[in-house]
C-alpha cells in the first residue's frame, strides 16, 4: 500500500484544535455499570453462554510476522519469566498468586511471551516450557472466570498469540490437554462476542475485536463470528483512532501496538487465503503514516502520552510487518504531533490539546513540548517513558514524568498547563490550542498558543518556532500573553525547560546567557537565550529499555509582570 508523496496533510491555517469528552474520568454511573458487568461474568447464565461445541482443530496456523525479544526468551529457557525489571521464576510461578500485577501480569496473561520463546527456541525446545505456562494458566482460569484474566483485550491477544504460536502449545501428545487449549480459546472467542465492546476505547478494544475477528477466521464454524467481528473491528478503529490515523490516546506506544495487532491479523487473514478488508486496509495505511510522524531518524520514537522511545528494531519489524509503505505524516489533525524536518533535523511538537481523561492511563501535561534531533542524535527530547519505564522505578519518579515540568516546554509558577489528579486522570487546563504553519524552502515555522494557564495564572502561552531549511539553526519564542479575568498585581514566576539527549554534554558559558551542547559525534550546538537567567540542571531520561538515564537539562527562569513577558532563543549547529 503507498501513499502518493504528494498527497496533502490535514491542518488548515489557523486551526484551533478543542478538547471534547470531559476533564474527569469514569463517572459514577460509568463506574457502577463496568462493575456489575464484571459481577455478571461470574454468573450461571455467563457460563452456559460460554459453553458450545469443542473444536478439534484450528483451520490454519497463522504466522507471527514479528520477532520477539531474545533476552527475554533466553530467560524463559533458563527457567525465568523476566519483562519491564520484574522477574518470576517459572516453576514457582501460579497464575493465582498475590503479587502478580502490573506490566508482567498482562504479559503472562496476554501470552506475548509465546513470541519471545519462539524467537529463540524449536518446538522440541519450546514446548515443554510454554505448554508448563499454558497447564498452569487453564488450571487457574480455563473454567474460573477471573477480572484479570478474562478482561476482553487480553482474550483478543490470547487468541491472537495461542493460533499463532499453536505448535508450542499444541505440540502435546495428551489429548486431554489439547482439548482443554481449544476449548479455553472457544470460551474465549464466546466471551468476546459478549464483551469486545465493554473493553475501553482505544487499543484495549481494537485488541478485543481483533481477537473476535481471528476467532471467526481460525476455529471451525466461525462465518458468522467473521461477519460480526468485522463490523465490530470497524467501530473499534473509529473510535479508538482519529480520522488522521491517530491514537485518541495520543500515545505513539499504544498506536504502534494497535499497529502490531493489526499486522497479527493480517496474517490470520493470510493463513486462510483472504486479505485485510479495504476499509481497515486504509485505516493501518493511516495508523502507520502517523506513527512515522512521530518518529526521530534514529528510526525510534518521540516520548508523548507515557510512551518511551521503544527498540527501533522492533518498531521496524512491526511496520514491515503491516505490509505499509508510506511517509511520516507531518500536519496530522487531532493526532496533534507536527513533524518539521530539514537537512537532517527534525523537530516534533505537540500542537494539540492533551487527551480526554476517559481514553487515558497515565496522560500527561505536555502541551507545546518538543523533541529536536540531528540525525541519529537526540538533542532536545521530554523526559517520557511514565508507562513503559521498568518496574524498579519508583511512583513518585513515575508520577513525575507525567507533569509539564518533565517535558521541553515553559512551566509558569510550578504548576501543570493539565491538572493531574490523585486517580491519574488528566483533569481542567488546557481546552483549546490555536496552531497556524508556514513552510518554504527557507525556514518551516510554527505559530501555536495555548490556554492552560488561563484560570490560574490569567496568562495564555504562545509559543513560535522555526526550523531553517538546512536544519542548522532552530528558532524559537515562548510569550505569556496576558487574558482572562485573572489579574496579576505582582510577578508571576515561569521556567523554560530544554531536557537534553542521553549523550549531551552542555556547558554554561561565562556570561551565562549561552551553552554549548557536545554531541558524541564531535557536533556542536551553541544554545543562546533573552529574556531570562539560564542554568544547567539534572534531568533523567526513560531510554528504549525503560531504565532512567541521568541526563541534563538547559532552564531559562524569570518573572513576567502582569502585562506579560516572553524569551527569545535559539539553538545553532556550530561544528
Amino acid at each position: 500500500m503507498n501513499q502518493p508523496l504528494d498527497a496533502p496533510d490535514g491542518i488548515e491555517e489557523g486551526k484551533r484544535l478543542v478538547r471534547v469528552g470531559g476533564t474527569s474520568g469514569l463517572s459514577l454511573a460509568e463506574r457502577l455499570a463496568e462493575r456489575f458487568h464484571r459481577l455478571t461474568w461470574r454468573t450461571p447464565i455467563h457460563g452456559m453462554r460460554l459453553n458450545g461445541r469443542h473444536p478439534l482443530k484450528l483451520i490454519a496456523v497463522p504466522d507471527d510476522p514479528v520477532l520477539g525479544d531474545a533476552t527475554r526468551g533466553y530467560a524463559l529457557l533458563d527457567g525465568f519469566v523476566r519483562y519491564r525489571g520484574a522477574e518470576r521464576e517459572i516453576d514457582k510461578l501460579w497464575f493465582t498468586q498475590a503479587g502478580l500485577t502490573g506490566p508482567i501480569a498482562e504479559y503472562l496473561h496476554g501470552f506475548a511471551w509465546l513470541r519471545d520463546l519462539s524467537t529463540v527456541a524449536t518446538r522440541q525446545q519450546g514446548a515443554p516450557v510454554a505448554e508448563f505456562l499454558m497447564a498452569r494458566w487453564l488450571d487457574a482460569h480455563a473454567e474460573t472466570v477471573d477480572a484479570l484474566a478474562w478482561r476482553p483485550d487480553l482474550w483478543g491477544r490470547r487468541i491472537l498469540f495461542w493460533t499463532s504460536h499453536a505448535p508450542l502449545i499444541l505440540s502435546s501428545t495428551d489429548l486431554v490437554y489439547r482439548s482443554k487449549v481449544l476449548n479455553a480459546m472457544a470460551r474465549g472467542a464466546r466471551h468476546l462476542d459478549r464483551g469486545a465492546d465493554k473493553a475501553p476505547a482505544g487499543a484495549p478494544r481494537i485488541a478485543a475485536w481483533c481477537g473476535v475477528v481471528a476467532a471467526g477466521l481460525l476455529i471451525p464454524g466461525g462465518e458468522p463470528r467473521l461477519a460480526f467481528g468485522e463490523a465490530g473491528l470497524t467501530r473499534a478503529l473509529g473510535t479508538g483512532l482519529f480520522d488522521d490515523g491517530g491514537s485518541v490516546s495520543r500515545s505513539p506506544g499504544q498506536l504502534l501496538d494497535s499497529i502490531m495487532l493489526l499486522a497479527m491479523l493480517r496474517e490470520s487473514y493470510a493463513a486462510v487465503g483472504k486479505t485485510l478488508p479495504e476499509d481497515i486496509a486504509a485505516t493501518l495505511q493511516r495508523m502507520v503514516s502517523a506513527l512515522l510522524g512521530v518518529m526521530h531518524p534514529d528510526r525510534a520514537l518521540s516520548s508523548w502520552q507515557g510512551a518511551g522511545p521503544e527498540q527501533p528494531e522492533q518498531i521496524a519489524a512491526i511496520i514491515e510487518a503491516s505490509g505499509v509503505r508510506t511517509r511520516p505524516l507531518r500536519q496530522p489533525r487531532n493526532w496533534g504531533y507536527q513533524r518539521l524536518a530539514g537537512g537532517g533535523a527534525v523537530l516534533v511538537v505537540d500542537a494539540a490539546p492533551p487527551p480526554i481523561a476517559q481514553v487515558v492511563d497515565g496522560g500527561c501535561a505536555s502541551t507545546l513540548a518538543f523533541e529536536f534531533s540531528d540525525g541519529p542524535e537526540r538533542i532536545v527530547v521530554n523526559c517520557g517513558g511514565a508507562r513503559a519505564a521498568i518496574e524498579q522505578l519508583p511512583m513518585r519518579l513515575a508520577d513525575g514524568l507525567r507533569t509539564t515540568a518533565a517535558h521541553s516546554t515553559l512551566v509558569v509558577g510550578d504548576s501543570n498547563s493539565t491538572a493531574i489528579h490523585a486517580d491519574g486522570t488528566l483533569g481542567r487546563g488546557v481546552g483549546q490550542v490555536e496552531l497556524s504553519r508556514q513552510e518554504s524552502e527557507a525556514a518551516s515555522r510554527i505559530e501555536a498558543s495555548h490556554d492552560g494557564y488561563v484560570r490560574r495564572w490569567g496568562f495564555v502561552h504562545r509559543r513560535q518556532l522555526l526550523l531553517t531549511g538546512d536544519g542548522r539553526e532552530l528558532r524559537g519564542e515562548d510569550a505569556l500573553l496576558p487574558q482572562g479575568r485573572k489579574r496579576r498585581t505582582g510577578t508571576t514566576p515561569f521556567a523554560l525547560r530544554f531536557h537534553l539527549g542521553e549523550e549531551v554534554e552542555a556547558v554554561l558559558s561565562p556570561e551565562g546567557s549561552a551553552a554549548v551542547l557536545r554531541m558524541t559525534s564531535g557536533a556542536l550546538w551553541q544554545f543562546r537565550c533573552r529574556g531570562g537567567a539560564l542554568v544547567i540542571e539534572d534531568s533523567l531520561w526513560i531510554d528504549p529499555d525503560g531504565r532512567p538515564v541521568e541526563t541534563q537539562q538547559l532552564v531559562v527562569t524569570g518573572e513576567a509582570p502582569a502585562g506579560g513577558g516572553h524569551v527569545s532563543w535559539a539553538l545553532k549547529r556550530a561544528l
